[in-house]
């Protein structure tokens, strides 16, 4: 039976191929919009800001609300534990339910996004523009679709496909059910490999768009979702700098910054570590196209009124050796308050990444102009390691050099070559939490290895207290169940 997407997302739809015979001269309808380069670029520009930005004001997908399921959600923090929004405390102890507003919200932001997208595609597709032009622009609006589908089969599991802009503003036609992951992978992939034809870099105003390098950085890493070892090594060695491993290719010049805290500055913004990244700016203007993930860290210097959002507990900061260069960049214990002079201590380490010191006073980090890293280098490196270790049933020279650049440039140990491939694993999974705090990570790694591993980590925290095997997954929104006939997920019901 053929079930309706969702209220949300049909509505978002509608309002953006909405055919009218009529031609009012305040309503621009698609078949008056999509006439020029210009258009066509404004089109896929909107694709872009549904990554920074939510149609009603809103914590943007990777301003903070993907952050709020996978930081929140995982082994890493909890969310401003004085929030007076429930359903942002329910996430940070695993207590949260179906009808949880933020998971509903991040499952509407995909699905806006997604349509979007497909409006792009059918539209800019058979426009009459210069070539090179419309085709770039439509493996960009893939890319970004690619994205949003890797997330939301993480995320849920099977979900609704849907790949085209309706022509039809009837409910019957725009109905359907959830489409199996592994269909949802083979779009994934299609779109994902549509976008190796991208150019490699941009320049100008162009620049923070989608790469060659990043479609192949991004198609490995849902190869490796998959344990899809071989086609995954295929991907990674088009991506890492040739030269630098055995039988590499990339031909991109990436690598890492040699600091850390260069991967999180505004002004080292796209730089050679950052294969993609969701573009912020301060004082963009609107509320809803701004960065909030710090905004929690501190809402004034008086820690003892508001505990804002706070790593799960010190063992976070515990994990880091005294020389990891990681830390100081990943936590603060101690800040200078600029209206006073005065150094105000926190006692316990607070949350430091993407806290952007440019701005006056310290505290309004919802002006943050820091870029959200997608995808890093690093990351890059690290799923080579994994990559490697899974196919050759144990670490190869290359492996443990991979994980050796990321230490160093961390000021730590490199490891030893006497590890059996369950140790290196562990070691390569533990180098991802350690690099990759706050950058959406850890939830997905945790829940793709499988078993328990997530339901483990979650139950060492005193706060996590609802943890349960079904968090591999987060519940179908209640509203798609009630209103969409979508059925639920194991556990959840």
């Amino acid at each position: 039976m053929k079930r309706i997407i969702s209220i949300s997302v049909v509505a978002g739809i509608l309002f953006s191929c909405n055919k009218l015979t009529e031609d009012p001269a305040s309503v621009t309808v698609a078949g008056q919009f999509y006439k020029t380069s210009a258009d066509a670029i404004a089109a896929v520009s909107a694709v872009y800001s549904t990554l920074n930005s939510d149609p009603a004001g809103d914590f943007p997908i990777y301003g903070r609300n993907l952050n709020l399921l996978i930081c929140n959600g995982g082994d890493e923090m909890v969310f401003s534990p004085s929030n007076t929004n429930p359903d942002v405390r329910a996430l940070g102890t695993a207590t949260y339910v179906p009808v949880n507003d933020r998971i509903r919200k991040i499952w509407q932001q995909h699905y806006y996004g997604i349509s979007r997208a497909n409006v792009a595609i059918d539209n800019i597709a058979p426009m009459a523009i210069d070539t090179t032009v419309r085709e770039r622009l439509v493996r960009e609006s893939k890319f970004i679709r690619a994205l949003l589908y890797f997330n939301l089969v993480r995320l849920f599991g099977d979900v609704p496909l849907v790949l085209h802009d309706p022509t039809s503003v009837d409910v019957n036609s725009l109905k359907t059910g959830r489409t199996s992951k592994d269909s949802i992978y083979q779009q994934i992939i299609a779109d994902l490999t549509a976008g190796f034809n991208l150019p490699k870099s941009y320049s100008g105003a162009d620049i923070g768009r989608a790469t060659s390098g990043a479609a192949h950085a991004l198609l490995a890493k849902v190869y490796v979702t998959k344990r899809d070892w071989p086609n995954a090594l295929v991907e990674l060695q088009k991506v890492v700098t040739a030269g630098t491993f055995t039988n590499a290719t990339g031909v991109y010049g990436y690598n890492l910054f040699t600091n850390f805290k260069d991967a999180f500055q505004k002004a080292t913004k796209n730089g050679i570590e950052h294969l993609f990244s969701v573009q912020f700016e301060t004082n963009l203007g609107a509320r809803n196209s701004q960065q909030f993930i710090s905004s929690g860290a501190f809402s004034s210097f008086n820690p003892a009124v508001y505990a804002g959002d706070i790593p799960a507990d010190s063992s976070i900061y515990q994990l880091f050796d005294a020389s990891d260069a990681r830390r100081a960049v990943t936590f603060f214990t101690t800040l200078v308050n600029s209206s006073t002079g005065q150094t105000v201590n926190f006692g316990a380490p607070r949350w430091n990444k993407f806290i952007d010191y440019s701005i006056s006073p310290l505290s309004s980090q919802a002006q943050s102009g820091l870029n959200f890293p997608v995808i890093r280098y690093a990351d890059v490196l690290l799923l080579y390691a994994e990559t490697l270790n899974e196919l050759n049933g144990g670490p190869t020279p290359d492996a443990y050099s991979a994980i050796n650049k990321v230490r160093t440039r961390a000021g730590i140990a490199n490891l030893t070559t006497a590890l059996p491939q369950a140790a290196f694993r562990d070691s390569v999974f533990l180098e991802r939490r350690k690099e990759f705090m706050l950058e959406s990570n850890r939830w997905f790694d945790l829940s793709r290895r499988g078993g328990s591993y997530l339901y483990d980590a979650l139950k060492k925290f005193p706060a996590k207290t609802g943890a349960a095997l079904r968090d591999t997954l987060y519940p179908i929104p209640q509203v798609e169940i009630d209103l969409a006939g979508l059925s639920q997920n194991p556990g959840w019901q």
